[in-house]
């Protein structure tokens, strides 16, 4: 579990935007997942994700070190934003753009 946890700290750290879910952008396991992913596509093209099905040490560990009990998980420059429920309430009152946008072109990203 320390290796995970270590290993969680590092994805997070080098990853200005990442999206734990379940499946892939373009292969969807999980309603929710597939939901955040659609949100999030719409302000960047590609970002990072880690399949939560394929890594399951990570998603084990994951809910404890993020004390969020779910997937999918949006982190931002370090931060856990939330699940679905919170990407979808910031899209639609226009947060999430607004935090989004200063981020890609901080790291280039896009």
């Amino acid at each position: 579990m320390n290796n995970t946890i270590k290993t969680i700290k590092q994805q997070i750290k080098t990853h200005p935007i990442l999206l734990y879910m379940k499946g892939t952008p373009n292969i969807f396991k999980c309603g929710f997942s597939s939901k955040a992913s659609q949100i999030l596509s719409e302000y960047i093209k590609s970002f990072v994700y880690i399949d939560v099905l394929v890594h399951t040490d990570i998603r084990s560990a994951l809910p404890s070190f993020s004390n969020w009990p779910t997937f999918p998980q949006l982190w931002v420059e370090g931060k856990l934003i939330g699940g679905f429920d919170i990407l979808s309430d910031m899209h639609q009152d226009g947060s999430l753009k607004k935090l989004i946008d200063p981020i890609k072109i901080k790291y280039n990203l896009d």
